[in-house]
């Protein structure tokens, strides 16, 4: 009986939300509504401003000092004011937009393939997006400023930069040919990785030591490859593995590196760009790309 009765009250339940919605139009316009799921065409804000990048060009000479309640604050973040270096001597104004940024290095300092530490110094010095300040009050030498956007906490010490508008470059369609031909371009590598990670897939960032002393601008793609038997990469490999592997056969001839065709791995777009060194966004990857791959200018 109970069974019988649950059945019952569950029609009844469902008869009666029928006839609501044929009897509410606005209900049923919401039920038969297939809305598109909207596709992004840029990069988002975050992945502009928060994404790091590396240079030659220093200017480091503005610092967050400390903020309000400082007697208790380790960190700072959004909607807290925080005092810089930097006042009406100095010609700073009533809301001047800064960006707030830091210096660092690989703890690890482990070199991941041949080149990387020499690169990176090529490349200039790694700095860390943190936020965004819009100054509120100003005073001789001391300003105060509102942190209007942050990608991680802000510290004593961080440096204080003019801020700079970055451009959303508009994403292409993903390139699927396994087999394009060398673009003759400038040709870089994958020197580092965000956060110091070594691999990328979609949406990961890196860095690549071709700039605008290169040719580079913000909106180019670039397009990632590698070589098999190569041994400056950071994909794991062993000797000859191109053309024999232990076990399961080999050829009669010898193949080196650049014996073979190259191998197409992914692409990403160009978010910003220094003298020496650009930041990419990778849009789309056949397997994991690592640092020590290649990139040419599409």
């Amino acid at each position: 009986m109970r069974a019988i009765a649950a059945g019952m009250g569950l029609g009844m339940l469902l008869a009666g939300a029928s006839a609501w919605t044929q009897n509410n139009p606005q209900a049923q316009s919401a039920a038969s509504s297939q809305q598109p799921v909207s596709v992004a065409t840029t990069p988002d804000y975050s992945a502009i401003y928060c994404s790091g990048f590396i240079t030659s060009e220093h200017n480091d000479e503005t610092h967050l000092i400390s903020g309000e309640e400082s007697n208790n604050r380790l960190v700072f973040t959004t909607r807290d004011y925080v005092f810089i270096s930097k006042g009406s001597n100095q010609g700073v104004r009533v809301g001047d937009r800064y960006s707030v940024v830091r210096p660092d290095k690989d703890p690890d300092d482990v070199q991941w393939f041949k080149w990387q530490h020499k690169l990176l110094k090529a490349m200039g010095t790694y700095y860390i997006d943190l936020g965004q300040l819009k100054v509120i009050n100003v005073q001789p030498n001391i300003s105060t400023a509102e942190v209007t956007f942050a990608c991680e906490y802000l510290q004593r010490g961080d440096v204080v930069r003019p801020f700079e508008e970055r451009p959303a470059p508009p994403y292409k369609p993903a390139e699927n040919d396994h087999f394009t031909p060398v673009s003759g371009k400038a040709v870089g590598m994958l020197v580092a990785g965000k956060d110091f990670s070594q691999g990328f897939g979609k949406f990961s960032t890196a860095y690549v030591n071709l700039g605008t002393n290169q040719g580079v601008k913000v909106g180019d793609y670039m397009r990632a490859f590698r070589y098999q038997g190569s041994h400056s990469e950071t994909v794991p490999n062993y000797d000859g593995y191109q053309y024999k592997m232990y076990g399961f056969g080999s050829t009669p001839q010898k193949y080196e590196w650049n014996d073979l065709p190259r191998e197409i791995i992914g692409e990403g777009i160009v978010i910003n760009v220094g003298p020496n060194s650009c930041t990419l966004m990778v849009t789309n990857s056949r397997m994991e790309i690592y640092t020590g791959d290649y990139v040419e200018i599409e």
